[in-house]
């Protein structure tokens, strides 16, 4: 299970934290900034803000939260990979280079197959935290796992047998972690990733690369789709997305503030991309995260801290008897206990299905100019 920032505990008094539960249990939730439950708060978002990489982007939420990510890549020289399906050469060539005329079992001449996780890496800096802190780590590691699941991204960074590109991913927390900011550095780095170029390739086969200096005759890495106009936003594929999800109640909440987290019985984070067939989305990776509601805050008596058997519900019976006390003017308290699958199973669902959350985000991040 996921770290949650130690940042994200609000002042709120028990009859708030009551009040905000009671009102997102309500069938429509009512959330405290009008937005329907798979609403995603109001973003700014721009691209290419920084000339000397070769891609980036900016985001910046209507609370206040903002990244910026840029990404910068340079060519590397590959070493000699077993699990290619290649052997040493022969020839008297470099140690480590296969033959020239002794063509890997895996993979063909476009790097399909042939690419390695190495090839990426991304660091995450976020104000207060040091880079092998907890929630840096994790945010790292989530964003890494998404844009490597399907191997199209590290296939693009092979050049040839010789040589492949680094893809170096450096996102920057602009502001406070009062909210988790995983799906905020998840959309500038879709958005950074849409906008990255590379040169243009003019050598060939095994020779040491040659690359056109002229920008506009670079190649996306994500690249337009062949039967769409230059300037079109269609794309053959796109990079993932990570969504926020919670569960208060019997509703699931999309996109939640860091009011909404407060008062969460469940967190999850949901990577999702497009599907081999180019038809719709698919499940890339999901993680549970601590809810905020069941960190006990500086400050707690072990007697009142639910992690420790306190007085926090252990079953079903149990919080609904504690609803009714808070119904009736008591407090609520986090229930304890893990997430059931029928609730993962409906938060794909909303998440991967024709018109759901996952398309929605795509399409609007499309209408970005690049």
């Amino acid at each position: 299970m996921a770290p949650a920032s130690s940042t994200q505990f609000l002042p709120l008094s028990p009859a708030e934290l009551s009040y905000l539960h009671s009102s997102l249990s309500l069938s429509p939730p009512i959330r405290p900034d009008g937005r329907t439950p798979t609403q995603f708060r109001p973003l700014i978002a721009e691209t290419d803000i920084l000339a000397s990489a070769n891609g980036s982007a900016r985001v910046c939420f209507a609370d206040g939260t903002e990244a910026v990510v840029g990404i910068k890549a340079e060519v590397e020289k590959s070493q000699w990979q077993p699990e290619h399906g290649v052997h040493l050469g022969t020839g008297g060539g470099d140690v480590g280079i296969p033959d020239e005329d002794e063509e890997p079992e895996n993979g063909n001449a476009d790097g399909e197959g042939k690419g390695e996780n190495a090839w990426v890496e991304m660091s995450i800096d976020i104000p207060g935290f040091r880079d092998d802190d907890q929630l840096p780590v994790f945010l790292s590691a989530m964003l890494t796992e998404a844009l490597l699941a399907s191997g199209k991204l590290k296939d693009r960074l092979y050049i040839n047998r010789r040589f492949h590109w680094k893809l170096y991913i450096d996102i920057l927390l602009l502001s406070s972690t009062f909210s988790y900011p995983l799906p905020l550095l998840s959309l500038t780095t879709h958005l950074a990733l849409l906008s990255s170029r590379l040169p243009r390739l003019k050598s060939e086969l095994d020779e040491d690369p040659l690359f056109d200096d002229d920008w506009d005759a670079s190649n996306f890495l994500y690249p337009l789709a062949s039967n769409t106009p230059t300037k079109s936003t269609a794309r053959a594929d796109r990079p993932p997305i990570t969504l926020l999800v919670i569960a208060v109640g019997q509703n699931i909440i999309f996109d939640p503030s860091k009011e909404e987290l407060a008062v969460a019985e469940a967190v999850i984070a949901v990577s999702v991309g497009d599907s081999e067939t180019g038809e719709g989305l698919k499940v890339l990776a999901i993680r549970t995260i601590d809810p905020p509601s069941r960190l006990t805050p500086p400050g707690i008596p072990n007697s009142m801290n639910s992690a420790t058997g306190g007085i926090a519900p252990t079953s079903n019976q149990d919080a609904a008897s504690q609803q009714e006390v808070s119904d009736a003017g008591g407090v609520w308290r986090p229930p304890r206990g893990g997430i059931k699958r029928s609730l993962v199973r409906r938060i794909a669902k909303m998440a991967l299905e024709k018109g759901g959350v996952g398309e929605e985000i795509m399409e609007g991040l499309a209408n970005v100019e690049t």
